[in-house]
């Protein structure tokens, strides 16, 4: 992964020598019109590779994550620095350096979450390292797994993989089936499934399934293809997008101890055209609250929350990476209402409400961090 191509920031600044590449700052926005008004979409970073999750630290400073290993941190109005001595990840196909947790108590502990892909054998899987950040930001240090899927599987697809902070302090973090379908009704397995994890890895005793013999106790539910946004809304609730196969992809309320029916029931097909399970409802298998098909591709989700923009406050966004926009989701039922695009939402792979309340996003196709607040704010 070469550097030469250099990250350039929306400041009229010079980088410090700490930076990935000293360049002249270039501006980079565009204005998008929407169902609020006009936005104005700024690049507050350029020349990412893969990039695939992000933080906000208290201070200010963004947490980035490249699916190749990489981790960046970036000061606004300074510039963004290569942090040394990153997760050791096994860069497998869809599966590397994944999604990145600030969690609330940051200020204190200054450990970061992630999950990536590792290696286990002569396959991989989904794990999570804990590590802390040194106070001027620029090493990892004191790294622990703290858990990682059991056991691994061959092939580079449907690692999850975010990892989101519950209310009281342990953690949801999504597995994908690994590219085996069945495998996502196997309790005996973590694949497929939302797992919750204390944030030493243990399985919390009111998890579903802590006392069910034959079944992995950290599975809080099952069922699910590949989860690559997850979030909680304002009453604590989490949410999840999932990646279906060829149509199929589905928004998800989760519950704990449900089965979401992965692959015995599904809302596309497969990529042959063959059909998918037994339909698309099963007696004892959740229903999405909302699908796409065609697929978009859903990575990403974030809940917009008393933020700058006046119509969208608890409204659900959900990155696009094949259509190359951002869906707003609203109502009961929930249904896609509005599709927000422009040049800077090129393949979105994550998206959340900053602490300014302005919305933010990585865009792959455009290897950017981009900025979103209403046109004059």
């Amino acid at each position: 992964m070469s550097i030469l191509r250099g990250l350039t920031f929306s400041l009229s600044v010079l980088l410090s020598s700490a930076a990935l590449s000293p360049v002249a700052a270039q501006v980079t926005s565009e204005t998008i019109q929407t169902s609020a008004g006009s936005m104005q979409v700024s690049a507050v970073v350029t020349g990412l590779d893969e990039p695939w999750g992000f933080g906000f630290l208290p201070d200010g400073k963004i947490v980035i994550t490249e699916r190749d290993g990489r981790l960046l941190l970036l000061t606004p109005g300074s510039g963004v620095i290569t942090v040394r001595n990153p997760p050791e990840v096994f860069v497998d196909g869809q599966g590397g350096l994944l999604d990145v947790l600030v969690p609330r108590d940051f200020a204190e502990s200054r450990t970061l979450f992630f999950t990536h892909a590792k290696r286990q054998g002569r396959g991989s899987g989904t794990a999570v390292t804990k590590a802390e950040l040194s106070a001027d930001g620029t090493t990892l240090s004191k790294h622990e797994t703290i858990f990682e899927i059991t056991p691994g599987s061959s092939g580079g697809r449907h690692f999850g993989s975010r990892i989101v902070e519950a209310r009281d302090g342990t953690l949801f973090v999504t597995v994908g089936d690994r590219g085996t379908d069945d495998t996502a009704q196997d309790r005996s397995l973590h694949n497929g499934s939302v797992l919750r994890i204390t944030k030493t890895g243990a399985a919390p005793g009111d998890n579903p399934f802590v006392n069910t013999g034959g079944v992995q106790p950290e599975i809080w539910s099952y069922g699910h293809r590949n989860p690559q946004g997850a979030a909680l809304d304002s009453n604590g609730q989490l949410w999840t997008a999932e990646h279906g196969a060829q149509g199929g992809d589905e928004v998800n309320r989760i519950r704990k101890g449900a089965n979401y029916g992965w692959p015995v029931i599904s809302y596309g097909t497969h990529y042959s055209g063959r059909r998918i399970g037994e339909g698309t409802s099963k007696p004892g298998m959740e229903q999405p609250e909302t699908y796409w098909d065609p697929s978009i591709a859903p990575s990403g989700l974030t809940f917009y929350k008393d933020g700058r923009v006046q119509g969208w406050s608890g409204d659900m966004f959900v990155g696009s990476l094949k259509f190359d926009y951002i869906a707003r989701l609203d109502g009961t039922p929930l249904r896609e209402v509005e599709q927000i695009r422009g040049d800077s939402t090129q393949r979105v792979r994550d998206v959340r409400q900053g602490p300014d309340g302005a919305l933010w996003f990585l865009s792959v196709g455009s290897g950017a961090l981009y900025r979103m607040v209403g046109a004059g704010s």
